[in-house]
């Protein structure tokens, strides 16, 4: 679907503090020393102030809170099994780490102004069987503005042209264009995805075709002859390979990590190799069971009861997701793990809850 333009964020000129000094001292008449005394006290001061358009200088370094929680570690390379979760692939590094830098504080303010709508998000997508992280396409496409419209003619939150949105079931109509609402578009964009997913069994490959259509990933394809979006992004256009980009960029700026709509089919592949080994006798004997319901979240968990996350991840394969779709989840852990889990299910479920109210999902 296509987007709307983005507002330019350039900073405004500023006025140079030589040129009024120079404007002042050409009204006035001074002698030779008292001109000298001045030109070096003006200068010894205009040496001493920050370099020109608040660039900082080579010795300086940007303030801490300027970046999200986790920024550098999501630049580092690590293993899918590892600890720092979900990697993220290195030919988008570049990419990410610049778009977080020029969009990241206005997307995570979005995280408490745009919480009503990825609430409701969350409940269609799964629904659907869909991954809640899709929701982020959205903000890519629109912004959450269900006014928006774009130089092609897509509309609504989720864009849609007008001949996808009458093919998903939406009314448009010179009276009334369902585009515009929050809950029927999401349902409509939820059935298109569904889709493109049984075409393509790979999420990067769907926000590509979401963008510039079925059409032209097929048409990728064959060109690079594989189904890799990091080999065949060439072969798309320009703002369908970028509009990948940017649905990685934002995952990361809202949840400092990937998941499964973050890697290629490949990928997941390997992720799911490592997680989903069956359990051996020994470790099933190590381990207790629980059967929870509730919103509890993996990063609360892990917190409270110190476990170790890539030992969670093997015990719990996919918990995030299985819980929010069905409602759900046998917990393993180990016994000691388990018991301080039971002591503090309260505060865990309170943790969950704010983790979720901030839109947080590692």
């Amino acid at each position: 679907m296509k987007k709307a333009p983005v507002i330019s964020t350039a900073p405004l000129k500023s006025k140079l503090p030589h040129k009024t000094f120079f404007r002042k001292a050409s009204k006035t008449t001074w002698s030779p020393l008292a001109a000298g005394l001045l030109w070096l006290c003006f200068t010894t001061t205009l040496r001493a102030q920050p370099p020109a358009n608040n660039l900082p200088s080579a010795k300086s370094t940007p303030p801490a809170q300027t970046a999200p929680r986790g920024f550098t570690q999501l630049f580092e390379p690590v293993p899918l099994s590892g600890k720092a979760g979900t990697r993220l692939h290195p030919m988008a590094i570049s990419y990410v780490q610049s778009y977080m830098d020029r969009y990241g504080s206005g997307l995570r303010k979005m995280r408490d102004w745009g919480r009503p709508y990825f609430d409701m998000m969350d409940q269609v997508l799964s629904q659907y069987g869909l991954p809640s992280q899709l929701k982020y396409l959205a903000v890519i496409e629109s912004g959450l503005k269900s006014n928006a419209v774009s130089w092609a003619g897509a509309v609504g939150p989720w864009q849609f042209m007008p001949a996808t949105a009458r093919r998903y079931g939406l009314t448009v109509t010179y009276a009334t264009d369902q585009r515009t609402d929050y809950i029927k578009s999401t349902h409509a964009a939820a059935r298109y995805l569904r889709d493109l997913y049984a075409e393509f069994q790979d999420w990067l490959l769907v926000i590509a075709a979401y963008n510039g259509g079925e059409g032209r990933v097929r048409t990728a394809i064959q060109k690079s002859r594989s189904t890799d979006f990091w080999k065949l992004q060439y072969q798309l256009p320009a703002e369908s390979m970028n509009h990948v980009k940017k649905f990685i960029a934002t995952h990361y700026v809202f949840e400092e990590d990937g998941s499964e709509t973050t890697l290629t089919l490949q990928e997941r592949k390997q992720k799911n190799e490592v997680a989903g080994t069956p359990l051996t006798e020994v470790e099933k004997k190590q381990t207790t069971t629980l059967l929870i319901s509730g919103r509890y979240k993996k990063e609360a968990i892990l917190k409270y009861t110190e476990t170790d996350r890539t030992e969670f991840v093997r015990y719990n394969p996919n918990f995030d997701e299985q819980l929010s779709a069905q409602g759900s989840y046998l917990l393993r852990l180990s016994p000691a793990c388990m018991q301080v889990f039971v002591e503090k299910k309260a505060a865990i479920i309170e943790e969950s809850l704010q983790l979720l109210l901030r839109g947080i999902r590692r």
